[in-house]
């Protein structure tokens, strides 16, 4: 995959995330401010990329996406910065500390359409999946109880306690096996090592269907054990992480004997299940959404389900296991509203800013904030636009090329690939000149050849054009062709991108495709006397017909401006 994607935090966990985004191909970068980690990462990934914080990895458009393995205190800031930034977020659960946050990270992922995925890890277990059909399909009956162990000796932790460290696992399963979330829940629990810091809880859960759940987490036990365990009418399913068969299920029924209920017990059912490493399974699926634009199974909504309920059981916890309703869930966030112009999803458009309808922006570009670009224009692969750019109607950008702060576009100009454009007369590194742009003016239907040169402060006239590598120093008059270094003017070019040939005998040019009538009303100043400079050219005329090689041996060539006779370069506007 050529998808590009940033880790930050390369530390317990995050380096299980590198290394699967490395085999897939995807790993774009890393950042990691602990010197010990980031010295075993670039160990590891000699030819990667480490970005000394979020902001340049923020600020490159290579990388599409960001994964977070920081500190989970952290994870609301950090997501929040990257999808303003126009990237996709995979998170490492919780999303966030408090459900506002969460809601406000779901909220920020449909308003700038990126994907935004939360670690629930176990959803993307092979077993899990297979017992979620099996719960579907009706195989172990109507549900009755599941409960969940997770527990282990091993990193413990000071800034969340256990049910924030490893519940949010177990609940978002239970929510996906039983498809409905609980009406109220308890929790209690104890802190051994550090004083407010929970070393164990058991949390119970109550759902409207009846169904009941608890989850038991500790990092204060002697061996490790994830056990869940789900009880049906028909049978019973186990999902143990460390046995040999990771699903089996046990057809046990009870039997009514005298009016009193009898375990019949019966063997065990191994289930075949795929052979996946769930961690592989849930970074392979994060970047097909980032590739086809699909919700993720644990998008940022079911996140927020999951800290709604993390939040209830906290409460429930400092209360020393009263009963506590789980809040209902805030509004959907409306659908974004659909955009008047396209966007390619690999293309960042900032907030905020006015974009046109019809307007379409193809790979690698980037709009800035505050930038004004009118209706149906068109800008190639790998383009840039400023702060404050102010672009009209049916402007055509190809690719390469970038429009700065300064900068106005008038109706109907073409910018041929990689052409440039500047900002600033003298400009040094060691000399801000932020406050002191200067003004280029490109005026209505003029064109700007490929790998031309505009030096700022100039105004390239209506209906000019500047000859592909020409370096633009001074004013362009309307109409005008110019070409070479610096440019100079060597004819007249008709509003139909054509060379202008010798006048007649009343000093008029003709344009040999559109027959529209040209003449210098003053020395330097040509005039269209058949269409005003501003009117929109008729709908019969708006498409060309014949190729420039047609025209190009009609008539004799035009005299230069300075008045000899030279051939007019048959230059063409590149596509």
């Amino acid at each position: 995959m050529t998808i590009q994607i940033a880790v930050c935090g390369v530390g317990y966990w995050g380096r299980n995330l590198a290394r699967n985004f490395h085999q897939l191909r995807a790993l774009g970068g890393i950042c990691e401010p602990d010197p010990a980690n980031r010295a075993l990462a670039e160990q590891a990934y000699p030819g990667v990329r480490f970005f000394p914080d979020l902001e340049a990895i923020l600020a490159d458009k290579t990388v599409r996406a960001v994964a977070l393995a920081t500190p989970a205190v952290t994870h609301y800031d950090l997501a929040r910065r990257a999808l303003q930034a126009g990237k996709d977020v995979f998170v490492e659960k919780p999303l966030a500390l408090e459900v506002g946050q969460g809601e406000e990270l779901v909220r920020l992922a449909a308003q700038h359409q990126r994907i935004l995925m939360v670690g629930h890890i176990l959803r993307y277990h092979p077993a899990v999946q297979v017992l979620r059909e099996l719960i579907d399909g009706g195989e172990l009956g109507r549900i009755q109880y599941v409960y969940s162990n997770r527990l282990n000796i091993g990193k413990i932790r000071t800034e969340e306690n256990i049910l924030w460290s490893f519940a949010p696992h177990d609940i978002s399963v239970m929510l996906a096996l039983l498809d409905e979330e609980p009406r109220e829940v308890s929790c209690q629990g104890g802190s051994y090592l550090n004083e407010n810091v929970a070393d164990v809880t058991m949390s119970q859960f109550l759902f409207p269907s009846g169904v009941r759940a608890h989850i038991h987490v500790s990092w204060l036990h002697p061996f490790k054990e994830q056990r869940l365990v789900v009880i049906g009418s028909e049978k019973m399913a186990v999902f143990d992480d460390q046995a040999a068969h990771k699903l089996v299920l046990y057809p046990h029924r009870v039997e009514w004997r005298k009016r009193i209920p009898t375990a019949v017990k019966a063997d065990g059912e191994p289930v075949e299940i795929e052979t996946v490493e769930p961690l592989r399974a849930e970074c392979r699926h994060f970047l097909e959404c980032v590739e086809t634009r699909r919700t993720p199974v644990t998008d940022g909504q079911e996140g927020v389900r999951v800290l709604r309920i993390l939040t209830a059981c906290q409460a429930s916890l400092e209360k020393e296991g009263s009963l506590h309703a789980v809040p209902p869930p805030a509004p959907a966030p409306a659908p974004p509203r659909k955009k008047p112009y396209y966007a390619h999803q690999t293309a960042i458009v900032d907030e905020p800013c006015e974009i046109g309808e019809g307007t379409k922006i193809w790979h690698f570009s980037h709009v800035m904030k505050n930038a004004r670009i009118g209706r149906k224009c068109i800008f190639g692969q790998n383009c840039f636009v400023a702060d404050e750019v102010v672009i009209g109607d049916n402007v055509k950008v190809q690719n390469n090329v970038s429009i700065y702060t300064g900068t106005i576009v008038e109706d109907d100009v073409f910018l041929g690939p990689s052409c440039v454009l500047t900002n600033v007369t003298n400009p040094r590194s060691q000399v801000l000149r932020h406050t002191l742009y200067e003004k280029t003016l490109l005026r209505r239907g003029c064109s700007i050849g490929a790998n031309a040169t505009i030096v700022c402060g100039v105004t390239v006239g209506r209906y000019a054009f500047v000859a592909a590598g020409a370096v633009v120093t001074r004013d362009v008059p309307e109409y005008a062709l110019v070409a070479g270094v610096p440019a100079r003017q060597i004819g007249w070019m008709s509003r139909h991108g054509l060379p202008l040939r010798r006048p007649d005998g009343d000093g008029l040019y003709v344009c040999p495709e559109s027959g529209f009538r040209y003449r210098e009303v003053e020395a330097g100043v040509l005039r269209c006397l058949d269409l005003d400079e501003d009117a929109p050219l008729p709908e019969a005329l708006s498409v060309g017909e014949k190729p420039y090689d047609f025209f190009k041996e009609q008539t004799p060539v035009a005299p230069a401006v300075s008045g000899a006779l030279e051939e007019v370069p048959h230059e063409r506007p590149v596509a």
